[in-house]
């Protein structure tokens, strides 16, 4: 589920122009809502000629939950993986 911020600005939009360098400014307001803080590392992809700028944070949030879809209710695999890892040291 997207944050709550998101939800509530899904309108939100501005123009803006790139400076020489290629530099732009992202809105404060556009920050605040997708939770883009100071040393924030964001994520640029172009989607269907697009460029789609997101938080690491949120990246690995979507990435989560499509995974999420594919391990049975109830099952921690991080539980799994530490009693693996804790096996196979009884055979190293």
């Amino acid at each position: 589920m997207a944050p709550k911020a998101i939800l509530e600005h899904q309108d939100l939009s501005t123009r803006i122009n790139m400076s020489e360098k290629g530099r732009v400014v992202i809105p404060a307001a556009i920050r605040e809502a997708l939770g883009m803080t100071v040393g924030s590392s964001l994520d640029l992809r172009i989607v269907d000629g697009e460029l789609r700028i997101s938080t690491l944070r949120n990246r690995i949030r979507l990435a989560q939950e499509d995974i999420r879809k594919y391990i049975p209710e109830g099952v921690s695999l991080s539980d799994e993986l530490s009693a693996e890892r804790r096996e196979a040291v009884k055979h190293e």
